[in-house]
């Protein structure tokens, strides 16, 4: 049996203490309309969350709690902190997270995870990380997804971006330019279109949601003369897919789609590579998107920007992308898959 309330429990991780995420969490929990639709609390550093209050200019207090189910517990006016972390002075700098730093942002991912998978709390948030203190704490992925993939034990997962009018999925996530050809395979292809008709099913309750399927080359490789994976891969995916009852068309090519799909002409997109959907995505969703991994087992969302250390400390980074997760991670927490 489930331990999750009526509203729903949302893990909200920290992330980098020396950038950003402290800050618009504060700015977040500030926001009564959060506390609305979900019990919020913050899994991280008891020092970093005090200087954001004070950075912020927020009347907020801590309130520690020791486990999830005390979230529902703490007073008005109060920010419930699970801390797993007593980061020093030195590990707390804006711009220059340590190996500590980067030891204590895997912690509160995995102990967020850890709960979503025991039925503890509806859904995890994350707050942005710096990756590279992640990795020279011993932790090699290239972010979030992967890492929460290999926490889930699953190798189904797929990376969407989305706001209230685009939904991009990536059949590759973060690949050099370069090898991105030789990863676009009919397997990558299929199964992402499969991950995303399920998802954008949970994000949009449609039955049978309208997946647009980019091309990899320009004009959909002109018949050839600009290459052969429309022909000889994503083709013959979408047509797998179709066979499948799943509503997926294409290719289609990637300077013209966008124009058609913020009229909200299709449900999701799916993208070859990084910045063919994310430029689009962020043109249209930069202070609004949500990242969202699809094909876990769990409900998590995330803020579609990073640590912004030129902002850290200035207490003037926007919440807006987080409060966007919040509310997606309800929504999706909210119906089932």
């Amino acid at each position: 049996m489930s331990d999750i309330p009526a509203k729903p429990l949302i893990a909200i991780t920290m992330g980098d203490p020396c950038g950003v995420g402290p800050e618009i969490i504060v700015k977040a929990l500030q926001q009564p309309t959060t506390f609305e639709s979900c019990i919020p609390f913050v899994i991280g550093d008891r020092g970093a969350m005090e200087r954001a209050i004070k950075v912020c200019g927020s009347a907020l207090m801590l309130h520690e709690i020791k486990a999830s189910e005390d979230a529902g517990r703490v007073p008005a006016g109060s920010i419930a902190l699970l801390p797993l972390s007593q980061l020093a002075q030195e590990d707390l700098q804006y711009g220059s997270p340590t190996t500590a730093a980067g030891e204590a942002v895997y912690g509160y991912i995995r102990a967020a995870a850890r709960l979503c998978l025991e039925q503890k709390v509806a859904a995890m948030v994350t707050a942005p990380i710096n990756k590279e203190s992640l990795n020279r704490a011993g932790h090699d992925y290239p972010g979030h997804t992967e890492l929460l993939a290999e926490l889930c034990r699953t190798d189904d997962f797929v990376m969407m971006l989305a706001g209230t009018v685009l939904r991009v999925s990536l059949v590759t996530i973060h690949e050099a330019l370069a090898d991105v050809p030789a990863l676009v395979t009919f397997e990558k292809v299929l199964k992402t279109i499969r991950v995303t008709r399920d998802g954008v099913r949970r994000l949009t309750a449609k039955a049978d949601p309208v997946l647009a399927v980019l091309a990899l080359n320009p004009h959909c490789g002109e018949g050839g003369m600009f290459g052969s994976h429309e022909r000889d891969v994503i083709t013959p995916a979408i047509e797998a897919a179709r066979k499948e009852g799943i509503n997926a068309l294409g290719p289609l090519s990637a300077d013209t789609l966008f124009h058609f799909a913020q009229q909200g002409t299709y449900d999701g997109v799916v993208a070859m590579y990084h910045d063919q959907g994310l430029i689009p995505l962020k043109m249209l969703h930069f202070d609004d998107g949500v990242n969202i991994t699809l094909g876990l087992p769990i409900v998590r969302t995330s803020v579609d920007h990073g640590t912004a250390y030129d902002l850290a400390g200035t207490g003037r980074a926007s919440e807006q992308s987080l409060l966007a997760a919040i509310s997606m991670a309800v929504g999706m927490a909210g119906n089932p898959a």
